[in-house]
């Protein structure tokens, strides 16, 4: 039976499973390695035994430091660029993506981190080919059944969350957004929040407009209006503002997302695309927050 991913089926294709010089079965994995036939000599596997061992070295120091990751935010961005790299299509590298997702939540789940928030489709990426997009719907309408029946969400009493202007996205991705949202309302212990058709500056418009209607009608005054105020009216008024934002794919920029929940947050960028972001990668990232001071502007 075919291993089953968060956010979509990761049934591989054919295109993945190569077939090496002695006619072994090769896998091309999420993060980009050829696996299984003459790729396994020796040095191969020395080099991921010492890999390993510099993993669980980062691993120990990261989870024995006192300051900790409370909510993680994702920008996933280089899925079409693997995938274009490895002479692979364009949706080929999406449900990679995905796959790399599926992984990246066991590791925050097993590094205790209570919100992880994940940039999937900006309100920008609706403009991409209709084909293109209806891979990825598909993905996210099968994906989000899949998460709400996972049992390790069920488990570790995840909540999941959608946020996002969902009268964008089509009725299937709907349905299956409040499949999963009401599996798991219940839960409170981590969450874990998707952004899809998402738009930072369309957020703070809505709460701004919010803000202006009730003070038009009388109820609010303007001596009100404060930071909270602002951030109670927006998708993510029940959650804290992000520690540490990753962004994968060589890309500095934040791209429109969370403008107004990021002012005090470390950034962390690293070249490599999505589908072949590591555990090492994500333990770094970790540990060079962990190593700078935060000073909220004192």
């Amino acid at each position: 039976m075919p291993r089953r991913c968060l956010l979509a089926t990761t049934v591989y294709p054919p295109c993945l499973e190569p077939k090496g010089r002695w006619g072994l079965t090769q896998t091309v994995e999420a993060n980009g390695r050829v696996r299984g036939g003459d790729d396994m000599g020796i040095s191969n596997r020395l080099g991921d035994v010492l890999g390993s061992a510099v993993e669980a070295k980062l691993l120990r120091e990261v989870k024995q430091h006192s300051e900790k990751v409370n909510h993680l935010a994702i920008i996933m961005d280089g899925n079409r660029r693997f995938a274009w790299s490895k002479a692979l299509q364009t949706g080929i590298g999406h449900k990679m993506g995905k796959m790399k997702l599926e992984q990246v939540l066991d590791w925050v789940l097993e590094l205790d981190i209570h919100y992880f928030t994940v940039y999937a489709l900006s309100t920008e990426n609706l403009n991409r080919p209709e084909k293109e997009l209806k891979g990825l719907f598909d993905l996210y309408t099968v994906g989000l059944r899949d998460i709400a029946d996972d049992e390790r969400i069920h488990e570790n009493k995840v909540r999941v969350q959608i946020i996002g202007r969902r009268e964008l996205l089509p009725d299937s991705v709907n349905e299956a957004i409040t499949y999963a949202e009401q599996k798991t309302s219940e839960y409170d212990d981590y969450t874990f929040t998707v952004c899809l058709a998402y738009g930072s500056r369309e957020e703070m418009l809505g709460a701004i407009k919010s803000i202006a209607k009730d003070h038009a009608s009388g109820d609010l005054t303007l001596d009100s209006i404060n930071e909270e105020e602002v951030s109670q009216r927006l998708y993510t008024a029940e959650m804290p503002d992000p520690d540490l934002v990753i962004r994968t794919s060589g890309e500095e920029r934040i791209s429109n997302f969370l403008l107004w929940q990021m002012a005090y947050t470390e950034l962390y960028f690293t070249d490599v695309y999505w589908p072949s972001f590591s555990k090492k990668e994500l333990l770094k990232a970790i540990q060079t927050y962990q190593a700078r001071k935060r000073r909220f502007g004192e």
